[in-house]
């Protein structure tokens, strides 16, 4: 394994001379001699690789949905690249008034941080134009603050709370409106509060070290109450608050909010032509906030007097997530846990939310190791609840069910609103913060090795995004270390590693693949070999003779690389690139014995795999008669004047390889049994009886092979031991003379 690989996050780098201690060192070092030692220790015991054809259904049974086959672009422009930057999100910008332009910073917060004093009147009278809002919940939030004086409105940031909570106290005419610090001592909180004005105080930190106590809130009340004042206190949702109730803030939909922006500063017609642009459509389907809905509409405004291009229109959306990915790393009031679950939710988006959180808290644990690699990590084991962590991640919750090996279940799943975060994140978490890359690296590793495919899988799915970014670092870091494990699940990680990076877009995959190819590591060889099976779907032709080439050898065969090397041209031959590999597999059928062998052996391998049952009941079609099948339908189509020359050739190759495999003296016992299992499926299945009986007259064109078939047909066993099944009788008058 490369060095790179094995690269811990605890390496020391506090400058100590040798010799000195650092208070919890001892620890730190018998955690990484003892992580050592098990990774030593594994690497010196070999285990069975999963089969090709179950790695690859978990392969597409869990990755992310922006990957094999579907969108790996983000609001129509890729987000990868020299197009791809995390810098310049054009988010916070001018609202335009009539013909003078004002300045408003609509998110949370003024010019980012609350600072005491007051806030002219003159420039609320403005904000109320732009406010759009339930006129119901507004009306009770604020009945309720005029009879308590003191209220906390709680809600995500950039949801538009603060500018709620100004409207509040204009609406009461609390004016002037005096802003608090956010870092005053609550404790001496009623000294700063003005006699008749209205008070806000936003962004209130959910710090448990320093939490709003009842007595804070009762001698807030008091002198509320006689100077005749208001307070509005905003905060995040996990905010914990003694002897007062939250106001959950629900913010108004995005089109409202933007329709209201819109129309304040454009005329009404050309409101309505810019909010039918198709780049408005697909911004508003994508669940902005409010504050970014505010920023479009100055976009549009800009649009509408020829100042913005419809390029950078379009750029907007996408900016407004790497503006939001950007602030969520960059507060330094974020807590780091809820950093690792942002990043965790992005590997795992759309999946099972326990899952997540809790490989989210470990790779809070990693990064605890990264800040201060002395200390032991420490995890809260109670505490975050469900809601506050999803609204923080501006995440939803549903149910669904998930593919598993043995049949589907229901799972309670979480996923971004806006599914372009998770890829934006992880791009950013790895070009963005390279301090985190040792933590990530570690963590990473940890997931390849988890015992649940889903995991394995988006281990795979992360560092192929990684490697799609940052080619270099990422396959010297990370996948080559996988790739040239003892342990076979790594290498089946690298593998996918691979796949889903060449299926993005990452350059130079198969020259990796290639250079792997031509190792003298036998594991190195063996994963480039089951990459071929991949990332040979658009090149089938290169990658039958790459796994030729890697096998079929004047000197001694390696029989592990034959049988792998079979199992991936097997995959080729059941993927849509199947008719150019039964081309190549019949030509080897007249070479040498090894090019032969290879030939033989991944014709049945394929021809024990089934698709569309994962219940473990055998049920299911095999996936090379079922071709057979749909090829002869097409091939034979009423009405035709001639054969269809594609299918006819499908199923002329698949006759010859069955008659090559059933007349091989190192094959005939192992074909006859796959053939036995054929008809075994066919007992239970009227598609597979149908297809079986259209080719075994293909099989039996010589008194020889009649002889073998009609003898496998009249003695095989049942399923459990018994006569022959019921199908076997009916089989057997399509090959014997009447």
């Amino acid at each position: 394994m490369s060095a790179g690989a094995d690269t811990a996050s605890g390496t020391r780098g506090d400058g100590a001379r040798p010799g000195e201690q650092h208070p919890g060192q001892e620890a730190g070092e018998s955690d990484a001699n003892g992580e050592a030692e098990n990774r030593e220790a594994e690497e010196q015991t070999e285990e069975r690789a999963q089969n090709a054809w179950e790695a690859r259904k978990d392969l597409y049974r869990h990755s992310p949905a922006f990957m094999l086959g579907h969108e790996a672009h983000v609001g129509g422009s890729l987000v990868g690249g020299s197009q791809y930057g995390v810098s310049g999100g054009h988010v916070g910008r001018d609202v335009v008034l009539g013909p003078k332009t004002e300045i408003y910073h609509l998110g949370s917060g003024l010019g980012g941080r609350a600072v005491s004093g007051q806030i002219p009147t003159e420039e609320l009278e403005p904000l109320e134009r732009l406010f759009a809002v339930d006129e119901k919940e507004f009306e009770r939030l604020t009945e309720r603050l005029r009879s308590e004086r003191l209220l906390i409105l709680t809600g995500p940031r950039s949801s538009g709370r603060r500018m709620a909570a100004l409207m509040m106290l204009r609406h009461l005419e609390a004016v002037p409106v005096h802003a608090l610090d956010r870092d005053l001592d609550l404790a001496e909180l009623p000294q700063h509060l003005q006699e008749g004005q209205g008070h806000l105080l936003c962004d209130l930190p959910g710090d448990d070290a320093e939490p709003l106590r009842e007595s804070h809130a009762l001698a807030v009340r008091d002198k509320l109450t006689t100077t005749g004042g208001y307070l509005v206190i905003t905060a995040g949702p996990g905010l914990r608050a003694e002897g007062i109730a939250p106001a959950p803030w629900h913010p108004p939909s995005a089109t409202a909010v933007l329709s209201r922006h819109l129309r304040a500063a454009v005329d009404e017609e050309t409101a309505r032509e810019l909010l039918g642009l198709e780049a408005v459509g697909a911004f508003l389907d994508h669940s902005p906030q409010p504050r970014e809905a505010a920023g479009l509409a100055a976009f549009l405004a800009g649009h509408a007097r020829g100042e913005v291009s419809a390029t950078a229109l379009e750029r907007f959306s996408v900016e407004t997530v790497e503006q939001q990915v950007r602030e969520w790393f960059d507060d330094t009031a974020l807590p780091l846990r809820d950093k690792a679950f942002l990043v965790s939710l992005a590997v795992f988006n759309e999946g099972p939310y326990a899952l997540t959180a809790e490989l989210g808290d470990l790779l809070f644990a990693q990064l605890q190791k990264t800040q201060d690699p002395y200390v032991r990590p420490q995890v809260p084991v109670f505490g975050t609840s469900i809601d506050t962590r999803l609204q923080l991640a501006r995440a939803r919750r549903y149910t669904e069910e998930e593919a598993t090996e043995w049949g589907p279940v229901t799972q309670f799943k979480a996923a971004y609103k806006d599914g372009r975060v998770a890829l934006v994140l992880m791009r950013e978490v790895w070009t963005g913060h390279p301090s985190a890359r040792p933590a990530l690296l570690d963590w990473l590793r940890k997931l390849a090795d988890d015992g649940r495919p889903l995991v394995r899988t988006r281990a795979a799915a992360t560092a192929a995004v990684l490697t799609a970014r940052d080619l270099p670092s990422a396959i010297g870091l990370l996948v080559q270390g996988w790739a040239g494990s003892a342990q076979a699940h790594r290498r089946v990680t690298a593998v996918n590693t691979v796949a889903l990076a060449h299926a993005m877009g990452a350059p130079h995959m198969p020259q990796v693949v290639r250079s792997w190819c031509d190792s003298e590591q036998k594991h190195l060889r063996w994963t480039a070999i089951r990459a071929y099976a991949l990332l040979g779907e658009e090149r089938p032709e290169e990658a039958l003779t790459a796994l030729r080439a890697a096998v079929v050898h004047p000197e001694d065969v390696d029989e592990e690389e034959l049988a792998e090397a079979a199992s991936s041209a097997a995959l080729l031959l059941v993927a849509d690139a199947g008719t150019t590999v039964y081309a190549h597999l019949v030509r080897a059928l007249e070479e040498e014995r090894t090019a032969q062998e290879l030939a033989l052996r991944a014709f049945l391998t394929a021809c024990r795999w089934s698709d569309g049952d994962d219940s473990g009941s055998g049920g299911g079609l095999p996936i090379l008669l079922d071709r057979y099948g749909r090829a002869l339908v097409k091939e034979t189509a009423w009405g035709r004047s001639g054969p269809n020359q594609e299918a006819h050739r499908e199923t002329r190759a698949i006759a010859a390889l069955w008659r090559a495999a059933l007349g091989d003296r190192d094959h005939t016992r192992s074909a006859l049994e796959t053939f036995a299992d054929w008809v075994r499926r066919a007992d239970r299945n009227a598609d597979t009886e149908w297809a079986l009986s259209a080719l075994l007259p293909a099989l039996a064109v010589t008194d020889k092979e009649r002889a073998r078939l009609s003898h496998l047909l009249r003695t095989m066993r049942a399923e459990g031991g018994g006569p022959p099944p019921p199908v076997a009788r009916r089989l057997l008058t399509t090959i014997t003379p009447s």
